[in-house]
């Protein structure tokens, strides 16, 4: 089992930034995909962002050039800054973990408003 805690959601003017941080614990061993989805209201859940265990990165177009995914192996941590947040971007974001063979896990999701 792998459990994650998501952190660092909130509320934000369009055009500000804010991180979201990811603590993954259990058996993360097994992990070689680390990632970012979000589900706006009504709408189903996309992918933001993932880093491999050999951090290669993937981003939606929409977030190219506005949000870095990144991790930490020591601290067994996976952030994501966002930048020049839009509207748009409002959602509620769910830390990802995945692996060859094995369930996919996620976080209890935190929520990130983008309005004036």
């Amino acid at each position: 089992q792998v459990q994650l805690v998501e952190s660092g959601g909130g509320s934000v003017q369009p055009g500000g930034s804010l991180r979201l941080s990811c603590a993954a614990s259990g058996s993360i061993f097994r992990i070689s995909v680390m990632g970012w989805y979000r589900q706006a209201p009504g709408k189903q859940r996309d992918m933001v962002a993932l880093i491999t265990s050999g951090d290669r990165t993937n981003y939606a177009d929409s977030v190219k050039g506005r949000f870095t995914i990144s991790r930490d192996n020591a601290k067994n941590m996976v952030y994501l800054q966002m930048s020049s947040l839009k509207p748009e971007d409002t959602a509620v974001y769910y830390c990802y973990a995945g692996c060859k063979g094995c369930p996919d896990y996620w976080g209890q999701g935190t929520q990130v408003t983008v309005s004036s």
